[in-house]
């Protein structure tokens, strides 16, 4: 089996509503997201999704996404898709780094493995059944009664774990605004609290030595190094998420004990192949996982969701579905949904997902035997 296609689209995913991080630092209105369809010459094709958050969350943009696929489609070409790990080398050589560019590209090939052997990514990595997996609710910054409308709100449609965004310049507003919040919860409720690198480490002990949680306290500053000051210092579990990129990343976190927990997200770690790499160093010294992409449609939230599912329960925290959040749905009634607060894997071959190729419209540029044809 070889590849002998690599098509891409671009596709604008508005969000219904305004999404913000924490003193005004990044406003969203629209993902802009590159769907990946790999055919092959056995007539199977494989779905991959890349959807940056913006393009001022991390060092990774859409456009970014679609110039480094077409300068990796010239090696891929002729390749084997099933042979995931000389993928990713082909990748890795062809361009390093940029680990956004390949993360659909992999998924893509999982899908296509999937198929080819008539079983479904979850089993494939490693699960015995589709676990559903729990699923929290997205809170942006505001007024502690403005978030804990939303969390009401989405304690309604069955979330019981909710990500609150918070981190200011006023660390006697955030105190504030996280006791109010962990007044608020009912019982069965828990929240994470999502820095985004926003505290200094000076203000993020201050902060967290005046409040108590149920939760984590994730992300609370810019660097792995100043967040392992903070663990040190505090008696909240923290979750690592914006400052992890590759293994390397991962293991220094493990020797600095900066974190009890990480985000495992596909396309900011180069696709599932290196994220199953690190999911399973996570389970191996006991860290709980979150798993979610970093934006994007059905397609990219369910191959998450797959990985979750093949997670032992005791390292498996939470997902988070992106597409409840748009305003578009290119994969109708597909993949991994919220239902009462949790989401299942298909169990078809594969990822389960393709995508309406009508609602993706014109491809942005075709690679086929050798050549590049752009709409």
């Amino acid at each position: 089996m070889r590849i002998i296609g690599i098509t891409m689209w671009q596709l604008d995913l508005p969000l219904i509503k305004p999404y913000w991080l924490p003193g005004g630092r990044l406003k969203l209105e629209k993902l802009d997201s590159t769907f990946v369809r790999v055919d092959t010459d056995a007539d199977v094709s494989g779905w991959g999704e890349s959807c940056p958050w913006g393009n001022i969350y991390l060092p990774a943009h859409g456009p970014g996404v679609r110039a480094g696929i077409a300068t990796l489609a010239p090696s891929l070409l002729g390749q084997d898709p099933r042979s995931l790990e000389a993928i990713n080398r082909t990748m890795d050589t062809a361009l390093p780094g940029h680990l956004y560019v390949k993360s659909a590209i992999d998924m893509a090939c999982w899908d296509i493995l999937g198929k080819v052997t008539g079983m479904p990514l979850w089993r494939l990595f490693g699960g015995t059944e589709a676990n559903p997996v729990a699923v929290n609710s997205s809170i942006s910054t505001g007024t502690s009664d403005e978030m804990i409308a939303l969390i009401r709100d989405a304690y309604s449609e069955g979330y019981r774990t909710h990500s609150a965004k918070v981190g200011g310049s006023d660390p006697v507003a955030d105190i504030a605004r996280i006791q109010s919040i962990e007044a608020a919860l009912k019982p069965d409720e828990k929240v994470t609290y999502d820095v985004n690198r926003a505290w200094l480490p000076a203000v993020a002990i201050q902060v967290l030595n005046n409040v108590s949680v149920r939760g984590w306290i994730e992300q609370p500053c810019e660097t792995l190094q100043q967040c392992a000051q903070v663990a040190q210092r505090i008696i909240q579990p923290i979750m690592l998420d914006d400052c992890l990129h590759t293994f390397d990343d991962h293991l220094l976190a493990w020797r600095l004990g900066a974190c009890e927990g990480v985000k495992v997200k596909p396309n900011r770690m180069g696709g599932l192949t290196k994220a199953r790499q690190i999911r399973d160093f996570g389970v191996s010294v006991g860290w709980q996982m979150h798993f979610a992409d970093l934006g994007g449609s059905a397609l990219a939230d369910t191959a998450a969701i797959h990985l979750a599912s093949s997670t032992p329960a005791a390292n498996r925290l939470t997902s988070w579905l992106c597409h409840h959040h748009l305003a578009v749905d290119p994969v109708p009634s597909q993949g991994a949904r919220n239902i009462d607060g949790f989401a299942a894997p298909p169990t078809a071959p594969g990822l389960g997902v393709e995508p309406d190729v009508a609602a993706l419209g014109i491809p942005a540029s075709v690679f086929h035997k050798g050549r590049r044809y752009d709409s």
